[in-house]
C-alpha cells in the first residue's frame, strides 16, 4: 500500500467546511470523490484539521493510501483537472508508511484578514472582514502577545452544546507565536497565529477579542483575566469565517520515497 501527502488550497466560500457531510458540498468530499474515480478504490482521506464553513486554506494537508500505480505527478495533474477550480492541489508527494496528515501534524498557522480601508474592492470582499472604524492597534498588539504560551482557552472556544461534554474537554492549548501587522499597502490588518492545535472557533474568538480591545471595550490585561474566568460570554464575539485562512501545517519529516 502506497502513502501520499497532498498540500491543498481552497476557497471555502461555497463549501460547508472541510469534513464530509451528507448532501452538502465539502472540500474533503470533493477530493475523495476524485480520488475514488482515479483509483477505483474506496479511498479514505485524512486532513490535518477541520476548517469550518466559509473558511479558506492556502496550505491544508491531506493524506491517503492506495494500491494505484499512478505517480505523484500523475495524481497532481489528474486531480487538478477533475476538481472544481475553487480547490487546487498545490503539491503531491509520495511518503513513507508512517506519515499521517492528522497524526503527524505538530502545529498549524492561521491568519485572519481585516480590511481597514473605506471601500472593500469587489475581488476581496469574500476574504476579509471589513472594519474601517478607529482601532487602537497598539493595544491590540499588546493583547495579541498575551495569547502566546500554554493557556486554558475555554473563554475563546465554542461550546459543544452539552455542559457535561464541555466539562470533560481538555481546553489547554499551546500558542507558539502571534503577529498583528498592517500589510505593506496599509489597507489590511493581519492577525497570524501559530499553535500546536486549536479549539473550534478559537481563532475567530481571539480576533473578536482583539477587536474589542481595539475599540476600548476590553484592555490587553483582560486577556489574562479571561483565562481565569473560563467564560466565553466575557470574551469578544466570534467574527465571521470568511476572513480566516489556514496558512500552513507543520509535520514531522514524511520520509520521502525516492
Amino acid at each position: 500500500m502506497r502513502n501520499f501527502k497532498l498540500t491543498i488550497a481552497y476557497d471555502g466560500t461555497d463549501f460547508h467546511g472541510w469534513q464530509v457531510q451528507r448532501n452538502k458540498p465539502t472540500v474533503q468530499g470533493e477530493i475523495v470523490s476524485v480520488l475514488r474515480r482515479l483509483t477505483q478504490e474506496d479511498t479514505q482521506l485524512l486532513g490535518a484539521g477541520r476548517t469550518d464553513s466559509g473558511v479558506h486554506a492556502l496550505g491544508q494537508v491531506g493524506s491517503f493510501r492506495t494500491q494505484s500505480g499512478l505517480s505523484a505527478l500523475e495524481f497532481h495533474r489528474a486531480m487538478n483537472a477533475l476538481l472544481p477550480p475553487t480547490i487546487r492541489i498545490v503539491a503531491v508527494e509520495e511518503t513513507g508508511p508512517d506519515f499521517s496528515a492528522r497524526w503527524s501534524a505538530k502545529g498549524k498557522v492561521y491568519r485572519y484578514r481585516i480590511y481597514r480601508g473605506k471601500v472593500v474592492p469587489p475581488l476581496l470582499w469574500r476574504y476579509v472582514l471589513h472594519y474601517p472604524f478607529p482601532l487602537d492597534e497598539d493595544a491590540m498588539r499588546d493583547a495579541a502577545v498575551r495569547f502566546v504560551g500554554m493557556h486554558d482557552f475555554t473563554s475563546f472556544a465554542a461550546s459543544t452544546g452539552s455542559e457535561d461534554d464541555d466539562k470533560e474537554r481538555n481546553m489547554q492549548r499551546e500558542i507558539f507565536s502571534t503577529e498583528l501587522r498592517r500589510t505593506e499597502d496599509g489597507e489590511e490588518l493581519w492577525f497570524t497565529v501559530h499553535g500546536r492545535s486549536f479549539l473550534r472557533y478559537m481563532v475567530r474568538k481571539m480576533v473578536g477579542t482583539l477587536l474589542e480591545v481595539g475599540r476600548g471595550k476590553l484592555t490587553p490585561a483582560d486577556v489574562d483575566k479571561l483565562y481565569e474566568l473560563k467564560d466565553r460570554s466575557k470574551s469578544g464575539p466570534t467574527v465571521p469565517p470568511h476572513g480566516l485562512f489556514m496558512v500552513t501545517v507543520d509535520h514531522d519529516e514524511p520520509f520521502r520515497v525516492t
